[in-house]
């Protein structure tokens, strides 16, 4: 390139770009600056993400992780967008590749096909005669539509072991900063840019509690940031049970307690039995003498945690989740829950995407429905999709866990079947979690799930190339020489 440009054509050409921008710049000032570096990485990234799909990969990951974060130190645009375009990029790649290659493979497991039939009863909802709002379903149905599809661009790009190892680290990564930055708010505070992301009315009543902040680290709010602390803990577990090296298991051991202290700055109750939970599954799929006597302990270790008095806000928090009928908010979810059963039942395919929450106040405000909080991801679809979407969904995921379960047992390779019960128990713990809150519908909570859902029969396929290639070099019969 620099000997292409080393010429009259090149010179000129460099001149003339020097012309443009002196003369924006000028005429337009910082705001045309901003736009010529934008292209300028916009470009060579979108490059990038179409060309090398391990890169658009690992891209798209890091930044549903720092998605919210970015927003609040003062990245403009719509960053939401952004992510939108992005996984339309590596959709579009994807394509264009499966159609060179000519192998729908990957459209064909059972998985695969509940996705594609979900997806395609989210899309049929426009035409819900019930729903209030077309609109709200345009704006709703790409968190439906594109964050699922997103399934087979992981099960496309991740063809090797090391790049599941390396997907493991960077997210194991990722929760580190994640719980340090937790750590920062509570012993240093908020940075100004947080505070005025803090300074709402709504806000403070919500995050603001008994005299303490509950704190969300880089994520959207208390609930993500909770979750992502409590899922890799589940994936520790199954390292330090896992045939994997010492020092490895020791840092393992390090995460849990960082990652579950960090947990509880957030303050988020529904968040405090997942742990239990993917301990409690972890333990059906993996029972030996070893389990069962961490089991022990950590049962031992939970009841004293819940039971312990206490004046320590935090704690106390934490004890309340394992008492639901002593909370207040907890009654009342019960009772819209119970106020809103005989819609369900009289609605067979829901009220509409985007009819409830915040898509509901906006494009049917005063609605029955538009005033309605879900506070559940299994309720948002039994109100929006009706009951026939909730059996549906219901269904799909049955058949993620039951084809993670299956893969699992009949993975031979330890490593590889250490990450496909990781991947197993992180999907079982995210159903659990999408009970009490919505769980799946929140970077980088709704990438990651796909991305685990993925990797449960990612890691089954490794595993059979594995063992047909050592069964091909047992069967290869040496020469003898005559």
């Amino acid at each position: 390139m620099v000997q292409k440009l080393y010429s009259p054509m090149g010179i000129t050409l460099l001149v003339g770009c020097a012309i443009i921008m002196a003369y924006g710049v000028s005429e337009g000032g910082i705001t045309f600056g901003g736009i010529v570096v934008a292209v300028a990485v916009a470009v060579p990234l979108i490059y990038c993400v179409v060309a090398y799909p391990k890169f658009g990969t690992v891209f798209l990951l890091v930044m549903a992780y720092f998605l919210f974060q970015l927003g609040r130190i003062g990245v403009p645009g719509p960053l939401g967008t952004v992510m939108d375009a992005l996984q339309l990029l590596l959709l579009i790649s994807l394509v264009v590749k499966q159609k060179r290659e000519n192998n729908w493979a990957i459209l064909k497991g059972p998985v695969s096909i509940m996705i594609l039939l979900w997806v395609g009863y989210n899309l049929i909802e426009v035409a819900n005669p019930a729903a209030a709002s077309r609109l709200a379903w345009v704006y709703t149905v790409r968190s439906v539509a594109i964050v699922q599809f997103s399934y087979f661009i992981f099960l496309y790009n991740v063809r090797t072991i090391e790049f599941v190892r390396f997907l493991y680290k960077l997210w194991l990564g990722l929760a580190f900063i994640g719980a340090l930055w937790a750590f920062k708010q509570e012993y240093i505070g908020f940075s100004d840019s947080e505070m005025a992301y803090l300074n709402t009315p709504d806000l403070i009543a919500l995050l603001f509690i008994n005299g303490h902040w509950r704190k969300y680290s880089i994520f959207s709010d208390p609930v993500a940031f909770s979750y992502n602390m409590a899922m890799p803990c589940i994936l520790c577990v199954c390292i330090i049970f896992g045939k994997f090296q010492t020092w490895k298991k020791g840092f393992a051991g390090f995460m849990i307690v960082f990652c579950f202290v960090a947990m509880l700055y957030s303050g988020t109750r529904g968040a405090n039995v997942l742990i239990p939970a993917g301990l409690f599954m972890f333990a059906i799929l993996n029972y030996n003498k070893k389990v069962l006597i961490f089991s022990c302990i950590a049962t031992f270790f939970f009841i004293v945690l819940i039971n312990f008095p206490t004046g320590n806000q935090t704690i106390v928090r934490f004890q309340s989740a394992f008492r639901p009928n002593n909370d207040d908010s907890y009654n009342v979810r019960k009772k819209n829950q119970k106020r809103i059963q005989p819609y369900i039942l009289s609605h067979p395919m829901g009220g509409g995407l985007g009819s409830v929450g915040e898509w509901g106040k906006k494009f049917a405000p005063g609605s029955f429905l538009g005033d309605f909080a879900p506070d559940s991801g299994y309720i948002r679809v039994a109100v929006e999709d009706g009951y026939l979407g909730l059996i549906l969904f219901c269904t799909m995921m049955f058949v993620m866990m039951k084809t993670g379960i299956n893969n699992f047992y009949s993975i031979k390779d330890p490593e590889l079947k250490s990450y496909c019960l990781a991947a197993a128990l992180v999907v079982f713990t995210y159903n659990v979690a999408n009970f009490p809150q919505e769980a799946l519908v929140q970077f980088p909570s709704n990438i990651l799930f796909y991305l685990f859902c993925a990797l449960m029969t990612i890691t089954k396929r490794l595993d059979d190339e594995m063992q047909l290639k050592k069964l091909n070099e047992s069967n290869i019969v040496p020469a003898i020489n005559v």
